[in-house]
């Protein structure tokens, strides 16, 4: 079984309200992506712009080189999960190891070029592993399907992780991602749609319809 998640991406403050509160009618579990314009080519809205409500799990996607300079005032948000990357310019270990005193879940993301085996060490301390196969910064790209091949490769290192897929993921490719191991699916650019609560109904059918690929 795969969880589609709602995605929130922007650099708009009103935009970013709008798609809170359009989002939270039909999910309880929402990722907002936040940039620095360094790690990403563009910014987004920062910590100290956002909110959600209390009755939202948030996956926070951290794309900074930096994460122990925002742990502070991310502890004081109290997201449910927060993925940081293992091409950040920091070990994550000690990020990890504060985060789990807080009481919040901690993730690594892998851009496409890494290999996860490399970084054994995060995959033991963090509980959800997110393959990036899009675009940094964007919404709306083409999913790199062969990443997909890194869920086995995660899950053999460890079998207690939630692996998540960001990048790509549409009506036409979600099945296949659930079937590779993917629990979690991050979508962005699907959901642009004139009805996203259909949408996103339709996407988490298809993505845990019975059948063969």
């Amino acid at each position: 079984m795969s969880v589609i998640v709602p995605t929130v991406l922007t650099d708009n403050v009103q935009e970013y309200q709008a798609l809170m509160q359009l989002y939270a009618t039909f999910t309880s579990r929402i990722q907002i992506d936040i940039t620095d314009a360094s790690f990403a080519p563009n910014a987004t809205v920062t910590l100290e712009q956002i909110g959600w409500p209390s009755n939202i799990d948030v996956d926070l996607h951290m794309m900074v080189r930096r994460p122990s300079a925002y742990l502070e005032l991310i502890i004081e948000r109290r997201p449910s999960l927060v993925i940081f990357h293992a091409e950040s310019d920091e070990d994550l270990l000690p990020s990890f190891a504060e985060l789990k005193t807080a009481g919040i879940r901690s993730g690594v993301a892998f851009l496409g070029p890494t290999f996860p085996g490399n970084y054994r060490p995060y995959l033991d301390a963090a509980e959800h592993a997110l393959i990036f196969a899009g675009k940094l910064g964007e919404n709306g790209g083409t999913a790199n399907m062969l990443q997909a091949e890194k869920v086995h490769m995660i899950k053999n290192l460890n079998t207690k992780l939630e692996v998540g897929w960001d990048g790509g993921a549409r009506m036409d490719n979600v099945f296949m991602l659930t079937k590779a191991g993917v629990n979690v699916i991050s979508v962005g650019g699907a959901l642009r749609t004139e009805d996203p609560a259909a949408t996103f109904k339709a996407l988490g059918k298809e993505a845990n319809r019975e059948g063969a690929i």
